[in-house]
């Protein structure tokens, strides 16, 4: 299955307690942390409501974890 790589780029201090946790429930503690995960519908709508703090990438098959 596809996956995409999620990486925070800004801090979620002073961001919506819903923002925070979304960043939390993504893995992501700070500045910096990657994560890769299956590209699914629910990690993706995460990802997309909170896109001025994280940067996505979509990896192929081929890129490896």
């Amino acid at each position: 299955m596809a996956k995409i790589q999620v990486t925070q780029v800004k801090s979620g201090i002073g961001r919506k307690p819903n923002q925070r946790q979304t960043l939390r429930t993504l893995g992501l503690k700070r500045i910096g942390d990657v994560v890769v995960k299956e590209d699914r519908p629910e990690i993706r709508g995460m990802a997309e409501s909170i896109p001025h703090l994280v940067d996505i990438k979509n990896l192929s098959e081929s890129d490896g974890d």
